[in-house]
C-alpha cells in the first residue's frame, strides 16, 4: 500500500511539475505566477503528507531468533539484522527487487515487496576479508545469486563494492558445491523464516522515507517560496 502511494504521488507530482515548465518559456513570468504554483504543489504535498500518515503500518514482527535488530537500521543504508554464529559475525542487509529492476505498474508493484535481496556477510576475527553471498529471498524460498570475498564492511555498515574478482557464476557451479553453499548459511538461520519480518520492516522504511520525502520537499518549497516574495 505504501508503496502504491510512493507510485501514485510521483505521478501527480509529475503532473504538478509541468506548469513550472510553461511557466518558464514565458517571457512575462511573474512572481505571482510562480507563487501560484508553488502554492498548488505544496498544498498537494501536504495532503499526500496527511494521507500517507493516516496509513495502518503493518502488525509488527519480530525477527527470528536470534537475529537481533541493527539499531539505527531505519535511517541507514547498511546492516538491518545481526547475529554471532560461533566466532562469526553474520550482518544481513536487504533491499526490494523493485528497487533494482523497477516494474511498469499494477502486478510489478505487488510483486517487488515479494522478491527481496539480501546481502548476507559472515567475518571472523582477525581476517581482512569477508565472505558475502547475493541471495534472493521469497516468503517460501531463499537461493544464492553470488558468493565472494570481500573487505570486511567499515564502521559505518555501508556494503564494500569489490573492486577483484567476484567469483563464478552461481549457476556454473557444481551442484553438490551449490547445495553445500546453501546448507552453509541455512545453518547460520538465513533462510525463508527472515521474510516475515524483513518485508514488514521494509514497509516501515518506505513509509518513513515517504513522510520524510513530502516533508523536506515541501520545506524547500516553501522556503524558496518566501525567499522570492522578500526579493
Amino acid at each position: 500500500m505504501w508503496r502504491r502511494a510512493l507510485v501514485c504521488a510521483g505521478g501527480e507530482l509529475h503532473q504538478l511539475l509541468r506548469p513550472w515548465r510553461t511557466f518558464a518559456c514565458r517571457s512575462s513570468s511573474s512572481a505571482s505566477s510562480v507563487a501560484a504554483v508553488n502554492s498548488i504543489l505544496l498544498r498537494s504535498l501536504k495532503d499526500h503528507y496527511v494521507e500517507v500518515s493516516k496509513m495502518t503500518p503493518p502488525p509488527k514482527v519480530s525477527p527470528p531468533s536470534p537475529f537481533t535488530v541493527e539499531k539505527g537500521a531505519l535511517d541507514s543504508g547498511g546492516a538491518v539484522l545481526k547475529r554471532t554464529y560461533g566466532d562469526e559475525e553474520i550482518s544481513i542487509s536487504v533491499m526490494r527487487l523493485a528497487n533494482i529492476i523497477p516494474g511498469d505498474s499494477g502486478d510489478d508493484i505487488d510483486d517487488g515487496i515479494n522478491q527481496l535481496f539480501l546481502h548476507v556477510d559472515i567475518s571472523k576475527p582477525g581476517q581482512k576479508e569477508s565472505l558475502h553471498f547475493l541471495c534472493g529471498l521469497y516468503p517460501d524460498a531463499l537461493g544464492i545469486h553470488s558468493v565472494s570475498m570481500r573487505p570486511k564492511a567499515d564502521s559505518s555498515g555501508f556494503l564494500v563494492v569489490p573492486t577483484k574478482y567476484n567469483g563464478p557464476i552461481f549457476e556454473d557451479l557444481d551442484e553438490k558445491v551449490r547445495d553445500a553453499l546453501h546448507g552453509y548459511i541455512e545453518e547460520r538461520g538465513v533462510n525463508e523464516s527472515l521474510f516475515p519480518f524483513l518485508q514488514a520492516w521494509l514497509y516501515v522504511k518506505d513509509h518513513r522515507n515517504l513522510l520524510r520525502w513530502f516533508k523536506t520537499v515541501g520545506t524547500f518549497v516553501n522556503e524558496s517560496q518566501s525567499g522570492a516574495s522578500h526579493a
